[in-house]
């Protein structure tokens, strides 16, 4: 299919069955997938053989900081992603231009880790490609142009959907689509970690893949149990959002180490345990008095979190397979005031004066009353919350909130039921 045929086919609505399943609206999708075309035909001119891809972001739906304790994790996949005009080419090289940034060329005759790609797009590209090189599958040329919606900053994960969309491509283009969702999920973990040079646990590829509420059991990282769970959140009556309060993400490392910190030296006091998945709960409360004077009252707090948020994740997993909104959205606020009360992770130490997920929350809160729930999202102290507002409310608070955090800072957010998605 060559460039005009493509967007003849976009504005005749052939298109529309996928535009329905992945957003929210079908016009301002077909406008944005034209305007892709009209990028890749600008840059790359002319072709007959064009595809096109997406790959969701992912927003936390339970199990605040459990998944680098091996605990178990709920999330979903969202209607704000990176997609691709995509033609293959037999020159044994990738080139990608995202809109915003240069060009990034991967010649695949050379698939090392290099230094100097460390933090850049172009080692995602060359890692994944290495992933699939090494488990024996097929991997080939193409040119791409990409746009993203998906927020930078706001923990819905735009690293991982644009690793999730390369590996998509690779696999529609030169696999005939064989290899599966999770395996996608850890080739894409393998070039954030590898190549990329971030450490990261394998939650925010698996739910870009996989697509629609995932749960996952990090017990084994290197072989999670991973199930979709199969709910129209669209009939609960209320509409998922984030909020962007804006604050500033610097020099927070520590922050967040210290989580990691002091879970393990809980679990290391109780056994010489790795993480707190190994350690047995009830011997946890009956060693609170030693493990207070050895730790400290923040990391029992901490771990104090890790057990409760555990035990969460589940009961809102049974509640979405029975799409029981009420007690999920119970759940959702007993997650959040865990995590403000015990993790502490609303704000830093280091800079009190800087709490806008703290106001966002008693805005929230003050707004809905006794209805919805919020809590802070990802790994906090600074960036988003997550609400679950009244369909009927939601203008009333867009207003309220965007009132104190700016315009658009508030992002209705739709969880679409597949991943990484090649559009035909």
């Amino acid at each position: 299919m060559n460039n005009e045929q493509l967007k003849s086919r976009i504005a005749n609505g052939d298109y529309n069955k996928d535009f329905e399943l992945l957003y929210s609206d079908t016009v301002v999708a077909a406008a944005r997938y034209t305007k892709a075309v009209d990028a890749f035909t600008n840059l790359f001119g002319e072709r007959d053989n064009l595809r096109l891809f997406s790959a969701p972001g992912r927003t936390e739906i339970g199990g605040n900081h459990t998944d680098h304790q091996h605990g178990c994790v709920l999330a979903g996949s969202v209607d704000l992603d990176v997609i691709a005009v995509v033609s293959a080419n037999d020159e044994n090289i990738i080139r990608i231009r995202s809109e915003g940034y240069p060009m990034d060329i991967i010649d695949l005759k050379n698939l090392s880790i290099s230094a100097e790609e460390k933090g850049r797009s172009a080692a995602l590209i060359r890692g994944v490609c290495a992933a699939f090189k090494n488990k024996g599958y097929n991997i080939g040329g193409f040119d791409a142009y990409t746009i993203s919606n998906v927020l930078k900053g706001s923990g819905l994960s735009s690293s991982a959907a644009f690793e999730v969309l390369v590996s998509n491509v690779i696999n529609g283009v030169y696999n005939d689509n064989k290899v599966d969702a999770i395996t996608i999920a850890k080739f894409s973990q393998f070039a954030e970690c590898e190549y990329f040079g971030k450490p990261c646990g394998l939650l925010d590829q698996m739910a870009s893949s996989v697509g629609g509420f995932t749960y996952a059991d990090f017990y084994d990282p290197s072989n999670p149990l991973v199930q979709k769970i199969d709910v129209d959140f669209s009939k609960s009556g209320y509409t998922l959002c984030v909020v962007d309060t804006g604050g500033n993400h610097a020099d927070l490392t520590n922050d967040y180490a210290d989580i990691t910190k002091e879970m393990k030296s809980v679990s290391e006091f109780l056994g010489n345990k790795k993480h707190l998945r190994n350690v047995d709960e009830n011997e946890f409360y009956a060693q609170i008095g030693p493990l207070r004077k050895s730790c400290g009252d923040r990391a029992v707090l901490r771990a104090f979190h890790y057990f409760n948020e555990s035990h969460r994740v589940e009961t809102q997993r049974q509640a979405l397979e029975k799409a029981d909104f009420e007690t999920f959205l119970k759940e959702v606020t007993s997650s959040g005031n865990s995590s403000y009360k015990y993790l502490q992770n609303l704000y830093s130490n280091s800079n009190v004066s800087e709490q806008g997920l703290c106001l966002a929350i008693a805005l929230t809160k003050r707004f809905l009353g006794s209805h919805g729930a919020c809590r802070v999202h990802g790994g906090g102290f600074a960036g988003t919350i997550q609400c679950y507002i009244p369909d009927d409310m939601l203008p009333d608070y867009v207003k309220m909130i965007e009132d104190v955090f700016g315009k658009d800072s508030c992002v209705p957010l739709k969880i679409r039921p597949v991943g990484g998605y090649e559009l035909k």
